[in-house]
């Protein structure tokens, strides 16, 4: 049984400095592009309007659709997560106008908060009368929650109180008004998300009134009868008429703890279980950890995309069957790639299990990278396995949720790579880096140099104040089916790694080498049979980097394109391929048109002519030319 007193601390995402290589040039695009362009976008499309408490609102920026649901309703959640992205990047570069512009933000937050404490330019501005009247569908709490994700993030940047003391107020103001004692609404939020931001509050605060709020929403979800018929009734709604059916839409279906199946909206789902993983963390609950291993075993073993992508369904952005996993019509959210990645992380800290950081490296390589371009201003909210052409990257989002939620995930990467305890070092992610890290009462300088993901081999150096005596524990991929570790030029045995991480305890110097290889291959990877729409087909992976194939290499649609199953595949460095990346080649067939002469069906089978495949990271497909994408390409035996 897991000892949850016995818990990693990530290392502080600005005490690990990307320092060339791979994240190096994603860190510095987000800092540098996509952090200012974002705040232009939300300005151009009027978002910041909605701040204007001292005028009286004008026309909408985004129509009342026929669910009776606005985008607008949740604006704010958009420059919150801005304001924690922007902050991220703040805490170790700092830029006196970016920080102008959040202040800009916080003040007219400050100023349009109402009396009591409530926080929503919707409700303030629009409809005061019906606050608090609908939290199955109008997303007050998850907006209130981002805002304060940022306040904490700005906070922990720069010191400055004012947006964290808005939010406090914000945060008092909803425990006053929710909960089980006589008085108060025993209801919660239908889009999860203050959960994990009242989290986050209370590692600042240390106040155990923000851990139990949190942990309130979380058990009451789910209760019967449900709170969300009995709100819709009180404004004059039948319960029978919601428009998603069920509330297993917002995971509401049943307790958290007796849930078996990941179900319902994507990025909700992993808002809870990042939450559910935050309480077991801080309260040793074990049956919350219990449950979210659970889940996250169904999510990965049978609703997950060979991307990391997850939520195969636009209809209720989310979930329908398991092994339901269509190519051209797949969902797979940017954010819900992201929370994934969330959610995984937390569970690392408490139970070191490659699982769970085997998963954060395929989605953020993989299912959460594709989500925006290389240029760090183009996005995508849908991430497609398969297409003819007709996804192109957006500049900006009808409902632009994830152009924010990459880049705070990717401004705070740093703290996935490390995690410690008074006597443990765990390495869970490799690129180049130089870090530092607090073990045992004194600072162990961390470099590692290495082209990963585009190479195996990494040189980790140690570098502690003084020798100290400490474990370190290295993950050793699950890709990886052949591994070798040697500290000073000695081999470690890598057969005695538990659960993915191998552990080296010795007194560590300055200027400790561990170097590391992890040997890449170029996989083909198959589907469960269930996966139906995968049959007959590979996929092709190197090391944690899934592949595609685009009509921009081939010249033609890679839905004509067999791969046979004894082609060579041969990987390769292209410093030319959008910032350097590893291509794949290999000769293939290519299904002909010769002969067809305009007939839409015929008896004879179709030619194969030969041809080159060239497929490139799926991260970075949909930059170039518009045309044709397929991660499965059909096997030939």
């Amino acid at each position: 049984m897991t000892d949850l007193s016995q818990r990693y601390v990530p290392v502080d995402h600005a005490k690990v400095d990307f320092t060339g290589g791979f994240w190096e040039s994603w860190t510095r695009t987000v800092r540098e592009v996509t952090v200012p362009s974002q705040h232009r976008r939300l300005d151009e499309e009027r978002f910041l309007e909605v701040l204007n408490f001292d005028q009286p609102p004008g026309p909408l920026a985004r129509p009342i659709q026929p669910s009776g649901l606005s985008m607008q309703h949740f604006f704010d959640s958009d420059f919150g997560k801005w304001i924690e992205a922007a902050s991220y990047t703040l805490k170790a570069h700092p830029n006196p106008a970016l920080e102008e512009k959040i202040d800009e933000i916080v003040a007219k937050l400050a100023q349009g908060q109402m009396d009591d404490g409530y926080l929503n330019s919707w409700f303030i501005r629009r409809e005061p009368d019906k606050r608090w009247t609908n939290l199955r569908d109008l997303h007050e709490m998850y907006s209130m929650g981002h805002l304060l994700e940022g306040a904490v993030a700005y906070f922990e940047a720069t010191g400055k109180r004012a947006f964290l003391d808005v939010m406090i107020r914000a945060v008092d103001h909803i425990e006053a008004t929710f909960g089980r004692e006589p008085g108060k609404l025993v209801g919660y939020d239908a889009h999860e998300e203050i959960e994990l931001a009242l989290v986050k509050l209370y590692r600042v605060t240390k106040d155990p009134r923000h851990l139990e709020l949190a942990q309130y929403f979380v058990d009451e979800r789910g209760q019967m009868p449900s709170y969300y018929d009995e709100e819709a009734r009180r404004r004059g709604d039948d319960p029978a008429h919601y428009h998603y059916q069920t509330y297993a839409y917002s995971q509401a279906h049943m307790p958290v703890r007796e849930q078996t199946q990941v179900v319902g909206h994507a990025v909700r789902a992993m808002y809870l279980f990042s939450a559910m993983a935050d309480l077991a963390y801080e309260s040793s609950d074990l049956t919350l950890l219990t449950a979210s291993d659970r889940l996250f075993d169904n999510l990965t073993r049978r609703q997950l995309y060979v991307t990391g992508g997850l939520g195969p369904s636009g209809a209720n952005e989310g979930f329908t069957r398991e092994y339901d996993l269509p190519n051209e019509t797949a969902y797979a959210e940017t954010c819900a790639a992201v929370a994934l990645a969330f959610w995984g992380h937390r569970m690392a800290q408490i139970e070191l299990d490659g699982r769970f950081t085997d998963h954060v490296e395929l989605a953020i390589f993989n299912g959460a990278l594709s989500g925006i371009a290389r240029d760090g201003e183009h996005y995508f909210y849908e991430n497609v396995l398969e297409s003819h052409g007709q996804h192109r990257r957006w500049k900006w989002h009808y409902c632009p949720c994830c152009p924010t939620n990459i880049a705070r995930l990717i401004a705070s990467l740093g703290s996935y790579f490390y995690t410690t305890k008074p006597d443990e070092l765990a390495v869970h992610l490799y690129g180049a880096n130089s870090a530092e890290a607090e073990i045992g009462g004194q600072t162990v300088r961390i470099a590692q140099e290495t082209a990963y993901p585009w190479d195996g081999d990494i040189a980790l150096t140690l570098t502690p104040a003084a020798p100290a005596q400490f474990t370190l524990r290295l993950r050793l991929p699950g890709w990886c089916s052949k591994a070798s570790v040697a500290v000073n030029g000695e081999a470690v045995d890598v057969r005695t790694a538990e659960k993915g991480y191998l552990a080296i305890a010795r007194q560590w110097a300055a200027g400790d080498v561990v170097r590391i290889g992890f040997d890449m291959p170029v996989e083909r990877l198959h589907a469960h049979p269930e996966v139906s729409e995968d049959a007959g087909k590979v996929a092709l992976k190197r090391g944690p980097v899934v592949y595609c194939a685009e009509e921009a290499d081939l010249g033609f649609a890679p839905q004509l394109l067999v791969l046979p199953a004894d082609a060579e595949i041969v990987a390769a460095f292209d410093p030319d391929l959008l910032g350097g990346a590893v291509r794949l080649s290999a000769t293939a067939g290519k299904t002909s048109h010769a002969g067809w002469n305009g007939q839409l069906y015929r008896r004879e089978r179709p030619a194969t002519e030969v041809t080159q495949l060239r497929a490139i990271p799926y991260h970075l497909w949909a930059n170039r030319q518009a045309g044709g994408m397929a991660v499965w390409l059909r096997e030939q035996f």
